[in-house]
């Protein structure tokens, strides 16, 4: 997949977007969109939690809560008949080394599903694939760690145009390679289809709309839902 010019714009309003070290994302949303700010969702629930940890993408960075793709993938899946509570960890600017830090904090509550969508600041700056590998193969073990039956999938990211050919080939590659290394679900591109179209992106053409929120919720969903189908069995 070849990624344009506003693909690039993408990555560097990630890296721009403000973030505190000590930040903690705030956000439990069910399928009825409760929330629980500031902390992970530690309450009993019968129902299968799905972790989503990324970036500004998945914490929906300009859009209400609700609008966010993972609130609208829990309404998908309410839709489906799937019973899974959703809960939002997207911190915008995170690097995978910054998620890597979070990592033992989201994980302290019950969990089902961990949807890992980071190192698109990582690709912005320049960083060593081998850097960002190392780091998404360490969220992974933690996950396995913590919970040894619960279900990891991996979103693939782009690296931006100006950081040239070599460097967008090698960062690309290391995300179906630590798939297929530590046998986890590899989601394709998540703003497939988004990316670059002024009508899915906000003002500042770099973050989606409602419109392309919706959008990236169906590219994750048509991945996600058969993991989560079999919660259900």
């Amino acid at each position: 997949m070849r990624v344009g010019w506003g693909t690039a714009l993408l990555f560097l309003a990630l890296a721009c977007s403000p973030q505190s070290k000590d930040s903690k994302p705030a956000a439990a949303v069910g399928v009825e969109s409760t929330t629980v700010a500031g902390r992970p969702a530690t309450e009993t629930t019968a129902r299968p939690r799905v972790l989503f940890l990324g970036t500004s993408l998945t914490a929906g960075l300009g859009l209400d809560p609700d609008s966010a793709y993972p609130a609208v993938l829990g309404r998908m899946a309410a839709k489906d008949g799937l019973g899974v509570e959703i809960v939002n960890a997207g911190l915008s600017g995170e690097t995978s080394a910054g998620a890597l830090r979070r990592a033992d904090w989201l994980l302290s509550q019950p969990l089902s599903v961990v949807v890992i969508e980071t190192g698109a600041n990582d690709g912005l700056r320049g960083l060593d694939p081998d850097s960002t590998a190392a780091n998404l193969r360490a969220i992974i073990a933690k996950v396995r760690a913590a919970h040894p039956g619960a279900a990891v999938v991996l979103a693939q990211m782009e690296a931006p145009t100006n950081l040239g050919p070599a460097f967008q080939r090698r960062f690309r590659g290391v995300f179906p390679a630590v798939a297929k290394e530590t046998n986890v679900r590899l989601l394709p591109f998540l703003l497939d289809g988004v990316a670059g179209v002024a009508a899915l992106n906000q003002d500042d053409g770099i973050h989606p709309t409602a419109e392309g929120a919706r959008r990236v919720a169906k590219n994750v969903y048509g991945g996600l839902k058969t993991v989560m189908d079999s919660l259900s069995r």
